[in-house]
C-alpha cells in the first residue's frame, strides 16, 4: 500500500475544505438555538482565513465544535414542557444497581451513580491542559426520557474542550428504567455542576433557570 505525503499547507487547506463544508450543512439547519455555536464557528474560521493556517490549539478549537455540533442531542433546548423537574418527580430513573430501594433512597443513589460516572469517565487531562489557576464550574442538563434513555444535552457555556468533553460522556450514560409520576413512565430534567481544573467534582443540583442560551 503506497502513502501520500502532503504538506502542511496542503492539510491546512483540506482541513478548511472539509470543516467549511460540515459548517454548511450544520448552519442550513436554521435552529435560532445554534445561534451562539455559529458565531463561535464563524470567528475561528475567520481567522483561520486571515492567517492562512491552523495552529494546534485551532485545530483543537474546531474537533471539539465539531463534536458538540455532530449529534443533535448537544444542542438540546429544555423548557417545562419537555419533561417534569427531577426534584419534583415521584420516582427518579432506576440507574443500575439502585433497584429495590426506598423513594428517597433511590434518589440519593441515581444522583451518587449520575455524579461518580460522570468523574470517572471525564477525561482529566483535558481540564489540566487548560492550566487553571483556580477551579472553574460550569452548568449541564440532560433528560432521562421516557423509555430511559438520556437525551437533549446542553452544557453552558465554558471553555470549547471542556463542553465537547462533558456531552461526550453524558452521551454514555446508560439506559435505565425510567421515572414515573402518577403511575406513568414520565421524561426528567436533571441538573449538575461540574467544577474542573486539576482535579473534578460533579454534584446534581436543581438549577431553576432553563437553558436557553
Amino acid at each position: 500500500m503506497k502513502y501520500t505525503l502532503i504538506s502542511r499547507k496542503q492539510r491546512t487547506q483540506l482541513f478548511q475544505f472539509s470543516w467549511l463544508f460540515a459548517c454548511a450543512l450544520f448552519a442550513s439547519c436554521g435552529d435560532n438555538s445554534q445561534s451562539q455555536l455559529i458565531v463561535k464557528i464563524n470567528a475561528v474560521q475567520e481567522q483561520i482565513m486571515a492567517q492562512g493556517n491552523v495552529t494546534e490549539e485551532e485545530e483543537q478549537a474546531l474537533l471539539s465544535l465539531c463534536s458538540i455540533v455532530s449529534q443533535a442531542d448537544g444542542l438540546g433546548n429544555h423548557g417545562p414542557d419537555f419533561g417534569i423537574i427531577l426534584k419534583d418527580v415521584e420516582m427518579v430513573p432506576v440507574y443500575n444497581g439502585c433497584e429495590e430501594l426506598s423513594k428517597e433512597e433511590t434518589r440519593e443513589c441515581f444522583k451518587k451513580k449520575i455524579s461518580t460516572f460522570i468523574k470517572q469517565e471525564f477525561d482529566l487531562n483535558i481540564s489540566k491542559e487548560l492550566n487553571l489557576s483556580e477551579p472553574k464550574q460550569v452548568e449541564a442538563f440532560f433528560m432521562i426520557d421516557e423509555s430511559g434513555e438520556r437525551t437533549g444535552m446542553k452544557v453552558r457555556n465554558s471553555e470549547l474542550t471542556i463542553q465537547a468533553e462533558i456531552l461526550r460522556v453524558l452521551r454514555q450514560i446508560p439506559k435505565m428504567k425510567p421515572a414515573m409520576h402518577n403511575g406513568e413512565n414520565v421524561s426528567v430534567f436533571c441538573s449538575l455542576v461540574v467544577t474542573y481544573g486539576n482535579e473534578i467534582e460533579v454534584e446534581m443540583v436543581y438549577i431553576p433557570n432553563y437553558p436557553t442560551d
